[in-house]
Parts: C-alpha cells; sequence; structure tokens
C-alpha cells in the first residue's frame, strides 16, 4: 500500500502561494500559480499550471519535427475538521494534453503518392488528446491515541483520443501499414478503508479496498500498405499491388499461397477478409469495439515491529482480480527482504490485446504486421517473488548512503508493444522474466552552502519466451522460444547533482552529470562471423541515419542509405550504438546496445533577489544538455520506438512568492 499526502491550506491564516513563469528553447512556455489559504479547522489548497511547447515529446530524430504539444493541470485540495477527532478531505483534479505524435524524415511523404487516386499524401499528421479528471474524498476519525479509522472513495476517468492523418495514405511508413483511428476511456471508481494501531513496539495496519474499472475502446483499422495483402505474387515471390482476390493473379502472377488455410504459410500472407477494409483496394475501415469492466478486492494486514536496533516487518495481502481473466492470490510479505506480489494487467488497450485475436479481421492484421500466428489467450494476473536487502548508513554528518539490492522472479511478466508511428501501445505477456539490480544513494547535507548527491543503479531486465498472450504488432515481437533482453536492461547508471551558494546574498550555481552505459537496442544489423557481409537492406536509409550507421567512410543520411545495403563486416559500424563484433551477438549475453554517453545540465539562480521578507522574487536559468550531445535513448524498440535525447535547451524562469 501506498499512502501520499498532499500540501494542505489548514492552518494557513495568512494566504501563502507562488507564481512562476518561464520561456525556453523550442518555445517552451510554463506558468504556474499556487495558493495555500484557510483557517484553524479548513483549509484550501489549489494548483494550476500550463505548459505549451515545441518539443512535447522525444522524437526519433535529434532535429525536432512535428512535435508540438500542450498540457493544463488543476488540482485542489479541501480539508475541514468537523470535530477535535473527525476530519474530511477532498482532493479534485483535471488534466488535459493535446499533442503531435513526433515525424521522423521517413514520414515527410514528400512528392509521395498513394491510395486509389495516386494522389499527394503530404506529411504524417498523427495527434493524440488525452483528458483526465478525479474525485477522491476522505474521512479520518482518532478512535484513541492508538488507533485511527480512514474511510475513502475515488473516481478517476480517463479518456484517450487519438487521431490519424486527415489523408490516411500519409500514416504510411516503414513501421506502419495501418491508418488507425483510436477512442478509449477508463474509469476506475472504489472504496478503502483501513485502521492504524500504534502502540509500544507495533504499528499495525490492516485494511480493504475494492476497486472497478470501466474499460471501453474503439478502434478504427484500414490497410495502407499496397503489399501487406497481396493476392498476387511476381516470379520472384513478391508482393504484387492492385489485385483483390487470386483469380486476377494470370500471366507471370502467381496465386499467393499463403493463406489461412496453408498451415506451412510464411510471411507475405493473403488473407481474404482483409480486402473489404483494404483502403489501397478501395475498401473501408474496419471497426473494433471492445469492453469489459475490472474488479479487484484487496485485503492486507501488516505490522512493524521495532525492538531495540530491530525492526521486523510482517504481513500478508490477498487480491482478488476477475476481468477477461481472473486469479486470486495470498501475498506474504516477511520482514524487509521477501514479497510475494500478484500483478494485475494492464488496463491500456487490454481488450484488443486479449481479445482481438479472436476477431478474424484483428487476427489478419496482426499476424500479417507481426510475422507470426496471433495468440488467442488473455492476459492474465501474473505473480512475482520479490526480494530486497539494503542499509543506511551516516558517516559522520557529512555523508549519508542508502543501499538496496533486489531480485524479482515474475511468471507472466508484461511488457508492450508499439503500433507503427503511433503513441498506441499493447500490453503482451511473456513466459517469466527475471530482474535483478540494485540503487545506490549518496548525499551530503547542506555544509558551508554545498550539498551534493549521487544516485546510481543497474538492473538486468530478462525475457523468457514464448509470448503467451497479447499482441505483438510493429516492430516485430518475439515469435519463439529463448531469453532475451528488452530495452529496460542497463549495465550502470548514474546522476550526480552538486550545488553551491558561497554566501546567503549571492545566486546559487547548480550543476548536474548524468552517465549511462546504454539501454538493450532494438533490430539492429550485425555480421553472423560466416557472411563477410552485413545485411542492412531492413532498414531505410533514415533509419541507418538514425542508427549512426556507417560503411568505412560512408555514413548513411536521411536520405541515402549504406551503398548496395550490404557492407563488410570489417569496415560496419555505428556511431550510436554499440553493435556486437561478428559472431558474437547475442540476444541474452551480448544485444546491442546504446553507447555510453554523458550528459551535463547546469542552473544558476537566486531565491530572493531583493532580499524580501512577506514577498520574495526568484528567477532561474537552466541548460539542459550543455554540450549538445547527440545521443540515442533507444532505437527500434518494441515498447516507444525510437527516441533521441534532448538538445541543448536554455530555459528562463521567474517566480513570485508570498
Amino acid at each position: 500500500m501506498i499512502k501520499v499526502t498532499t500540501r494542505s491550506g489548514q492552518g494557513v491564516t495568512t494566504p501563502h502561494g507562488t507564481i512562476t513563469s518561464s520561456y525556453g528553447s523550442f518555445g517552451i512556455v510554463n506558468g504556474a500559480f499556487d495558493l495555500a489559504y484557510g483557517g484553524q479547522k479548513w483549509g484550501n489548497f489549489i494548483a494550476v499550471d500550463g505548459l505549451n511547447t515545441g518539443r512535447f515529446l522525444d522524437p526519433p530524430e535529434f532535429s525536432v519535427i512535428h512535435a508540438k504539444g500542450n498540457l493544463e493541470d488543476v488540482f485542489d485540495r479541501i480539508d475541514y475538521q468537523v470535530s477535535n477527532k473527525d476530519t474530511i478531505h477532498l482532493n479534485l483534479g483535471f488534466t488535459r494534453s493535446w499533442f503531435q505524435n513526433p515525424n521522423s524524415y521517413d514520414n515527410l511523404n514528400l512528392g509521395l503518392t498513394g491510395g486509389p487516386n495516386n494522389t499527394l499524401v503530404g506529411p504524417t499528421d498523427q495527434r493524440s488528446k488525452i483528458q483526465t479528471y478525479n474525485i477522491a474524498p476522505t474521512w479520518t476519525r482518532l478512535i484513541n491515541p492508538t488507533l485511527v479509522f480512514t474511510l475513502g472513495g475515488f473516481v478517476r476517468h480517463d479518456a484517450y483520443n487519438y487521431y490519424p492523418s486527415e489523408n490516411p495514405f500519409a500514416d504510411l511508413g516503414p513501421l506502419q501499414s495501418e491508418s488507425v483511428t483510436q477512442n478509449r476511456s477508463l474509469t476506475n471508481a472504489g472504496a478503502l478503508t483501513y485502521i492504524s494501531y500504534v502502540k509500544g513496539i507495533h504499528n499495525v495496519k490492516a485494511g480493504i479496498s475494492y476497486q472497478q474499472t470501466f474499460l471501453t475502446e474503439n478502434d478504427h483499422f484500414g490497410i495502407v500498405n499496397p503489399t501487406l495483402n497481396s493476392p498476387c505474387l511476381d516470379a520472384l515471390g513478391n508482393p504484387v499491388p492492385g489485385f483483390t482476390n487470386q483469380t486476377q493473379c494470370t500471366g507471370t502472377l502467381l496465386p499467393n499461397p499463403n493463406t489461412p488455410d496453408n498451415p506451412n504459410a510464411v510471411a507475405p500472407y493473403f488473407f481474404p477478409v482483409l480486402v473489404p477494409f483494404d483502403l489501397t483496394r478501395a475498401g473501408t475501415s474496419y471497426l473494433f469495439h471492445g469492453h469489459t469492466d475490472v474488479k479487484l478486492l484487496s485485503l492486507y494486514v501488516q505490522d512493524s515491529i521495532t525492538y531495540h536496533n530491530w525492526a521486523f516487518n510482517v504481513g500478508i495481502r490477498g487480491d482478488i482480480y476477475d476481468a477477461i481473466s481472473g486469479y486470486n492470490l495470498a501475498q506474504p510479505r516477511l520482514g524487509a527482504s521477501y514479497a510475494r506480489i500478484m500483478e494485475t494487467p494492464f488496463n491500456e488497450n487490454l481488450v484488443i490485446a486479449s481479445t482481438g485475436c479472436s476477431d478474424p479481421v484483428i487476427s489478419a492484421i496482426a499476424t500479417g504486421s507481426q510475422g507470426y500466428p496471433c495468440l488467442t489467450t488473455p492476459l492474465k494476473p501474473s505473480w512475482r517473488n520479490e526480494f530486497h536487502v539494503g542499509f543506511q548508513q551516516a558517516f559522520s554528518k557529512y555523508l549519508v548512503v542508502d543501499a538496496e539490492y533486489l531480485w524479482k522472479y515474475t511468471h507472466y511478466a508484461y511488457d508492450f508493444s508499439i503500433f507503427g508511428n503511433t503513441p498506441i501501445f499493447f500490453p503482451v505477456e511473456w513466459h517469466n522474466s527475471k530482474i535483478p539490480g540494485y540503487a545506490i544513494r549518496a548525499s551530503v547535507p547542506e555544509f558551508h552552502g554545498f550539498t551534493a548527491m549521487v544516485v546510481m543503479s543497474s538492473v538486468a531486465a530478462r525475457f523468457f519466451q514464448p509470448q503467451v498472450s497479447g499482441i505483438g504488432v510493429t516492430p516485430a515481437g518475439q515469435g519463439g522460444t529463448g531469453v532475451f533482453r528488452i530495452d529496460h536492461d542497463e549495465k550502470f547508471n548514474q546522476t550526480t547533482h552538486l550545488q553551491y551558494q558561497p554566501w546567503k546574498n549571492l545566486p546559487w550555481i547548480g550543476f548536474n552529470w548524468r552517465y549511462d552505459s546504454g539501454l538493450v537496442a532494438g533490430a539492429v544489423p550485425f555480421g553472423d562471423g560466416v557472411n563477410p557481409f552485413v545485411d542492412v537492406s531492413g532498414l531505410t536509409p533514415d533509419q541507418q541515419f538514425q542508427a549512426g550507421l556507417f560503411c568505412g567512410s560512408f555514413h548513411a543520411t536521411p536520405t541515402q542509405g549504406i551503398p548496395g545495403g550490404q557492407c563488410l563486416a570489417t569496415k560496419y559500424g555505428s556511431t550510436l550504438i554499440g553493435i556486437p563484433a561478428p559472431g558474437t551477438q547475442n540476444d541474452d549475453h551480448n544485444p546491442a546496445r546504446i553507447v555510453p554517453r554523458n550528459l551535463f545540465d547546469v542552473a544558476v539562480g537566486d531565491d530572493n533577489l531583493f532580499r524580501g521578507d512577506r514577498f520574495r522574487w526568484s528567477a532561474r536559468f537552466t541548460v539542459i544538455n550543455l554540450a549538445n550531445k547527440v545521443a540515442l535513448y533507444n532505437f527500434l524498440s518494441t515498447f516507444s520506438g525510437t527516441h533521441y535525447v534532448t538538445p541543448r535547451t536554455l530555459t528562463g524562469e521567474i517566480g513570485f512568492h508570498f
């Protein structure tokens, strides 16, 4: 259980608040306002902020193309003390965001024609809108000095709209063969109650919660790739556009044998059921509508026992999950080192990921896109054995160190698959996963105006095939057996923050240093140790450019890939991805990784410009990625695609505090 306490206005008899505004690179404009006020028995805290930017999401290019967005957020907390023993709290919130899905050079479609009329399609123009509101009242009663009772409820509603390009054929790209429209909603409502008992060596909490999540999904799909579902093949076995059935395959054209009736079928596939929904063959979009209720009942009791210098945590939690699939699990907690945990499936696109493969149209689209059969098994809850061990130690008064090692073994482990070049994700489930790692934090409390902190971690994210449920679309998922590492896997990363204010009446200066050894990269061509050449023809010139591929002195550009699509392994490499030496690549023990990188940020500011007491002005100037380092976060990730780190960004902020 997680308990979060927000700011409150209770007891703030003189109103206090802050107004800030900032402007920075990429047209980033930010404004924020918060105010706390109240009396001895009541209070209100409200916060409002907004953002408008030309770089809302990290794009797949270091250059920023089609990445505008805005965000508005309102939060209000109301507190009222009914009596000395009873208090009522109410949290209210609303968030709205609108943003473009960033384009790559491949999505500019300059001079590209498409569709039955062969008209100019223009750049890809995919956008999203998200609206969320939440209401959460709570009543707390002090029964006696050792016992507290809490009763609460909550309602949260999320509405997500995805809008494709006005011309659906503009959505065609190397990662996407369909144009899709999505409208989905999630409403989560429930109630919880718990008691807290503190006496002597015991700190006991016991509670129960029930929540019901209403999921509704509406998806419109239309094929925009003329060769995705071709009934005819040429003499070399390549799909041919412009035909709707196999009887039209005459002359040198051959009927495509890779149909659902052929058990030995391999890509390219032909599914007659998809022809009515192929926009390149005068079809219309297909509608998938799904709905389900997810019910979850949770009960728990835990006790934190303190005896002299020893601390013991014991407890048990039980979850009863009922949705498209059902599962119940008792989850003991022993000490600070072991917990058995039930993880419920992600709610995002849960219905289509669990039941879509039973729909013949969705099954055909998924099979044709991902290159292996669509799975009909619904996603179900997983269970995990989790071990923790750690310590905290102060070394005199100048250094505090926290360290923790964890190990997670999950049966039926979750991940996501991205749909083409969109922000739409489908949950997928693998047979199991093993995730060990550590985290260390060291901090230096303020010493003559100087503070410092360093955090470092390592995580191994090993997933074991086969995929047991969910839809893997683009890039292709793993269809087989074996072990691979997802792109959360990183051997080492650290962030160091230093801040120094030599005198109280002078500005402070801050410095950040971030080092990453590199996440696991997606599908990058590599040498097999047998063929002297590396085949890169499966990547477009722009994808080769994004990956920093080169062949000898030739470096790929957005419009010119490695000549001939092949390169001698001895001359092949990348400036942005560490590609294993020929014959050494292994999805588990030696996968391709993003090359290590160092990023530096600096900031200078003054929290009281004019030395006011009741009213204060503040100012700050920040530089992100000081050296303007060109680097990738990830490449062709099945979770989020390709993303570059933020280019050098300058931001100035001014604030008024009262």
